[in-house]
């Protein structure tokens, strides 16, 4: 099978559990050979496989937490295992979707999978041992809207996921761990140490392809992105960033100059 078909059907998973196994053996078990980028593949009409709960309601409507709570520290965790679960089908709808690309971009996104895959199970455990589980809090919507809107366009895709929504990460991970730490909870910080390891990676993922694309398309990367931000409603990101994660993803000085005004 082309893997990319098989990508297609982990996202469509609903369990959690089978659905972050199946990422992670995709990834282990992937032969780049038989990856055809060319192969058309219908698109199912519900997309992605999700449990019955989260209850997913606006933004707004998601309460906010204290970290110095048993309960807000479970329900910030919860928070964090969402947007991990969430990039799982980020990362298989982009191993799937877009053809005509070359196969390294599949097999990319298909180690990214597996990777948050491993984030989300991590943080399921430690919800688990606090006596809560993914499902208990509700949560929002806002990465896969935003897949949703780019699955049309890979450039835009590459824009305004990796390396806008999910750098967004980039800039919050240090803040997070310093309140989990400051609230005794030592093992959350040590996953998210995990998670912005491997984020870095996914975000420079998400550069290459953009850069690739403009590249391809003639097109300036800065001044792309800003119409790209436009055209799709984007969220515009805000300061303070953290500029040494960012550059080790692969954001150039200008680029973090651009988002800074």
């Amino acid at each position: 099978m082309n893997p990319r078909q098989r990508a297609l059907e982990v996202l469509s998973l609903p369990d959690p559990t089978k659905k972050a196994a199946a990422a992670r053996a995709l990834f282990e078990q992937l032969d780049a050979a038989l990856i055809d980028p060319d192969e058309a593949i219908a698109v199912p009409a519900s997309l992605p496989g999700r449990p019955e709960r989260p209850r997913l309601v606006p933004p707004k409507e998601v309460a906010m937490r204290s970290a110095f709570t048993p309960e807000g520290r479970a329900a910030l965790l919860h928070a964090i295992a969402h947007i991990e679960f969430n990039a799982i089908n980020l990362a298989l709808d982009a191993a799937f979707r877009f053809a005509g690309m070359p196969v390294a971009f599949y097999a990319d996104w298909l180690r990214v999978a597996s990777e948050e895959a491993l984030h989300f199970s991590l943080l399921r455990e430690h919800l688990r041992s606090g006596g809560h589980d993914y499902g208990d809090f509700d949560a929002h919507d806002g990465l896969w809207l935003m897949t949703q809107r780019t699955a049309g366009d890979v450039v835009a895709r590459m824009a305004l996921v990796p390396r806008t929504l999910e750098a967004r990460g980039l800039d919050a991970t240090p803040p997070l761990q310093a309140k989990f730490r400051k609230a005794g909870d030592t093992r959350t910080v040590e996953i998210l140490d995990v998670i912005l390891r491997d984020e870095i990676g996914h975000v420079a993922i998400g550069n290459h392809w953009y850069r690739w694309l403009c590249r391809r398309d003639g097109l300036d990367p800065i001044a792309h992105y800003a119409v790209l931000v436009r055209q799709y409603e984007a969220p515009r990101l805000r300061p303070p960033f953290n500029r040494e994660a960012r550059e080790a993803a692969g954001f150039s000085a200008e680029e973090i100059a651009f988002l800074s005004q």
